[in-house]
C-alpha cells in the first residue's frame, strides 16, 4: 500500500485550493465548468442490437462526432451539484478538444442505476482513456488510440492497452491476471505481447458502487500513475503506441471518458500542468 496518500492529496489540494492567488493556482485547468459540456466533443459509434439468435452485434454506421440523439452525454444535478452524467446507453466517448502533456488530472466519480446491452448483467464499466490520438472509433468502434485507466466495478486503476496503446509495468502472474507490484518483473503490455493488454491494479481502495470516488492520473514524460482515493495503484512506464513504422512515443494526447454500458457520474475534473513527477510518489 502507498505510504505517502497524504502526499497526494495535499499536492493538488495546496495548489487548487489553497493557493488562490499563486502561479499554480492560474495554471490549474478546470476541464468541466458545471454548465455545459464546453471544451468536450462526444463520439458514438454503432449501435448493439440483439440478432435472430438471441445474441447481441454491432450493427450500422457509427452515430459519429458531436451527434447525439439519445444524450447519452449530457449535464444533470446529482447530490446538488451539476454533473456529466453517462448514460451508457450506447459506447462512445467525451474527448477533451485539446490536447495534454504532463499533468496532474484529478475527478470525482460514481456509478449510476443503470446497465445496459451488452453488459447489463456484467460489472459496471467505463474508462479514463489518456494520451487519446488518431482517429476516433479505432479502439472497437467506439474510442481513440490510448491508454486506459479502468473505471470499472472493483477494477478502478487497472491498465488496457486501446487500439495500439502500449505500457511496461512491473507485474506478477496471480491466477489468469498480472498483477501490479513494484520492484517486479517489468513486463510489456499490448494487443501483440505475450501478457495481453491488461494488468491488474493493486491494492484495491476504490469505495461501493453509490459513492464518489476520487481518481488521480499523474503523467509525466513517458511514466503514468493511477492513483484512487489517495492511493497509488499503479504506476506505469514507457508510453508508446504502435504505428505503422514500428513503436513510437504516445506522450501527450486528448482525455477521454468512455460510455461503455453503465451509467455513471463525473464531477470536479481538473488538471495542473506539472514539471516534474512530485517526490516520493515513484518510492510507494
Amino acid at each position: 500500500m502507498n505510504p505517502y496518500p497524504l502526499i497526494v492529496g495535499a499536492l493538488f489540494g495546496a495548489c487548487v485550493l489553497g493557493c488562490q492567488h499563486s502561479k499554480d493556482q492560474k495554471e490549474t485547468q478546470i476541464l468541466f465548468n458545471g454548465q455545459d459540456l464546453s471544451g468536450w466533443d462526444t463520439y458514438l459509434g454503432p449501435e448493439w442490437r440483439e440478432t435472430s439468435d438471441s445474441t447481441v452485434e454491432k450493427v450500422g454506421d457509427p452515430v459519429g462526432l458531436n451527434v447525439d440523439p439519445k444524450s447519452i452525454f449530457s449535464v444533470v444535478s446529482e447530490d446538488q451539484q451539476q454533473v456529466i452524467r453517462v448514460s451508457g446507453e450506447q459506447w462512445g466517448g467525451i474527448s477533451t478538444t485539446q490536447e495534454y502533456e504532463n499533468y496532474h488530472l484529478k475527478l470525482n466519480f460514481k456509478w449510476g442505476q443503470t446497465r445496459h446491452r451488452p453488459k447489463e448483467k456484467n460489472k459496471r464499466d467505463s474508462g479514463l482513456l489518456y494520451h487519446a490520438v488518431g482517429n476516433h472509433g479505432a479502439g472497437g468502434g467506439f474510442w481513440m488510440r490510448s491508454q486506459e485507466f479502468q473505471i470499472q466495478e472493483g477494477d478502478c486503476g487497472d491498465y488496457w492497452g486501446v487500439a495500439g496503446g502500449i505500457m511496461d509495468i512491473p507485474t506478477n502472474p496471480k491466477d489468469d491476471n498480472y498483477v501490479y507490484e513494484p520492484g517486479s518483473v517489468l513486463r510489456t503490455f499490448s494487443e501483440h505481447s505475450v501478457a495481453g493488454r491488461h494488468a491488474t491494479k493493486f491494492p484495491d481502495p476504490e469505495y461501493p458502487s453509490g459513492q464518489w470516488n476520487t481518481l488521480e492520473l499523474i503523467c509525466f514524460g513517458d511514466t503514468a500513475i493511477h492513483i484512487v482515493n489517495e492511493v497509488v495503484v499503479m504506476v506505469l512506464y514507457q508510453s508508446r503506441q504502435l504505428s505503422e513504422t514500428g513503436e513510437i512515443p504516445l506522450k501527450k494526447g486528448k482525455i477521454q471518458l468512455q460510455s461503455e454500458g453503465a451509467e455513471l457520474f463525473y464531477k470536479e475534473i481538473q488538471l495542473k500542468p506539472i514539471t516534474a513527477i512530485p517526490e516520493g510518489i515513484l518510492e510507494h
